[in-house]
């Protein structure tokens, strides 16, 4: 197996959170094929267990899929942000809690299919409530549940958010 060689890129699209291109791609074969490849900036989630050891989720609109959707605490990097202050940031923003202990537990990546986007998974510890610091445009609801109420959304589809389902089978099984 070999790597495909880019011959040529264009710019399609720039925007705040992605970027668009179309890469032109010569084949093992001396063919060419093209190639859309969204560029999109890292993200950092939280995987946050309460004292009681329930999970932290927050419930907000995607108007990409135009629905509700219960998640893992999440968000994207800023510049040169390293990922674990990202999910501390986005864990208090998101939940009002901060965290005494946390540790990375994946990096995974979302779609490479088309996709560069990066998450960082991790498990934070020793909460405590301060205040929620909500983005202008972001309209969160925390909800709390248990390892059963977990395993019960996963199975009757209300949690499909990938990084969510991730996280909460890792909570489940480890």
């Amino acid at each position: 197996m070999t790597t495909e060689i880019t011959v040529k890129s264009e710019k399609i699209f720039e925007g705040k959170i992605i970027n668009l291109r179309v890469d032109t791609v010569e084949l093992d074969n001396k063919k060419y094929a093209k190639r859309e490849i969204v560029e999109h900036k890292s993200a950092a989630a939280v995987l946050a267990i309460n004292e009681e050891g329930q999970v932290l989720l927050v419930r907000q609109y995607r108007k990409a899929i135009e629905s509700y959707l219960c998640e893992i605490p999440a968000g994207i990097l800023n510049i040169a942000e390293d990922p674990k202050d990202a999910a501390l940031r986005e864990l208090k923003e998101e939940t009002g809690f901060v965290a005494g202990k946390i540790d990375l537990i994946y990096e995974f990546y979302t779609s490479p299919g088309f996709s560069n986007e990066k998450v960082y998974l991790f498990k934070a510890e020793d909460l405590t409530f301060t205040s929620t610091d909500f983005d202008e445009d972001e309209s969160i609801e925390t909800i709390v549940v248990t390892k059963d109420e977990a395993k019960k959304m996963i199975e009757t589809g209300r949690i499909t958010d990938s990084k969510t389902l991730i996280a909460l089978l890792h909570w489940l099984h480890n």
